[in-house]
């Protein structure tokens, strides 16, 4: 099997909005890291202290054939099009480790969807 990442880096109150959605189009769960950003503006100060906006990274570890679907799906709910709401890219992955426990059910559910 083949798989990829998907990264998306987004601001937290729309985290939640974006995993539903990756699981609604076939994504099978996600790591959420909090995280400080900034972007083509630079960060707010305030009494001298800088203002650093709060930003999520979200993962999705996926099956290569289910990433066109989440990507589109993570997408429109992110609001990705509006400036400052996040960015999403896909990297490939060589090798996976730890996903034994879930390589039976990845068979069951291809052979369903092709036989």
């Amino acid at each position: 099997m083949r798989f990829k990442l998907i990264i998306t880096t987004l601001k937290p109150n729309l985290t939640d909005r974006v995993v539903d959605a990756a699981k609604k189009a076939g994504g099978t769960g996600a790591t959420i890291i909090p995280a400080r950003g900034t972007g083509i503006h630079e960060a707010k100060t305030f009494f001298s202290l800088t203002l650093e906006a709060q930003t999520d990274l979200v993962m999705f570890l996926l099956e290569e054939h289910t990433v066109e679907a989440v990507m589109k799906e993570i997408s429109e709910a992110g609001h990705f099009k509006e400036p400052g709401t996040g960015i999403a890219f896909v990297l490939p992955v060589d090798q996976v480790a730890g996903l034994e426990s879930q390589m039976e059910r990845f068979k069951e559910e291809v052979r369903e969807e092709y036989f």
